[in-house]
Parts: C-alpha cells; sequence; structure tokens
C-alpha cells in the first residue's frame, strides 16, 4: 500500500510554531513514528508552503496512490483550487487538522476540500495522521 501525506503552509514549523496548540515535535520526528508503526506501508511525504506547489503534488499522486492525506493548513478554508485537485485525482484524500478547527477563530469553520475528501480527522493532534492512515487500512 502507498500512501502520500502532504502537508501546507506553516507546517514546516512544527516543534517551534504555537506549541500550545500544535505540540513540540516536529512533523520529520512524528514522521518516523509513524512509519515504523505502519513498516507494511511505503509513504511518500511532501510539505510546502506554495499553494500551486500542493495541487501539482496531488495531481503526481493521484492517480497512482492508494491514499492521500493532506493538510492542507490555511489553505483548507481558502482554497477553491485544491478542491477542484482533490474532485479531479482518483485516489481518495482525508482531510487532516492537528487542531480542532471549529474550536479556533469562525474563518477555519469553512472548509474548501472537505466536500470533495472521503473523511475529515481533526483535533487530535499529530495522532490525526495516525488516525487517517487507520482509515485507509
Amino acid at each position: 500500500m502507498k500512501i502520500s501525506i502532504i502537508n501546507g503552509p506553516n507546517l514546516n514549523l512544527l516543534g517551534q510554531r504555537e506549541p500550545g496548540i500544535y505540540g513540540n515535535q516536529t512533523f520529520e520526528q512524528y514522521f518516523v513514528d509513524l512509519k515504523t508503526k505502519f513498516s507494511q506501508i511505503e509513504f511518500d511525504y511532501f510539505q510546502s508552503n506554495i499553494e500551486g506547489e500542493l495541487i501539482e503534488q496531488l495531481h503526481r499522486v493521484g492517480f497512482s496512490f492508494d491514499g492521500i492525506i493532506l493538510n492542507a493548513a490555511a489553505y483548507t478554508h481558502t482554497s477553491v483550487g485544491l478542491g477542484d485537485a482533490i474532485k479531479a485525482i482518483d485516489t481518495s484524500v482525508i482531510e487532516v487538522h492537528i487542531s480542532n478547527t471549529f474550536a479556533r477563530e469562525d474563518f477555519r469553520h469553512t472548509s474548501y476540500l472537505t466536500p470533495n475528501a472521503k473523511g475529515l480527522i481533526l483535533g487530535f493532534g499529530m495522532d490525526s495522521y495516525r488516525l487517517a492512515v487507520e482509515s485507509f487500512l
């Protein structure tokens, strides 16, 4: 099984950025643990702060992978283009968020991704990614 994890803007700062919301662990540290726990899965990881690069990555993996886990971060609430990219590909996408976006600012309550995603997991910290992987199993 091949699963791609795609992270959006500012998630390269996990471990440093707002630890009260996002914790103290970098995604790279968490990713090592995830690969160890699910050693039978071939993982691909991509992070970008640029919307167009995220769309290009969805196009690259969206016809050949078994699943995509997408944390589009702030683009979740602004990007029609990412929503359209999810709709255009064959591979199922699970939308994830580290924080509970519904417990935050009102603008974070709207997602342009969710209507085109297979599912949504949020509010479980980094464990949101593990739960997404398990949903594909």
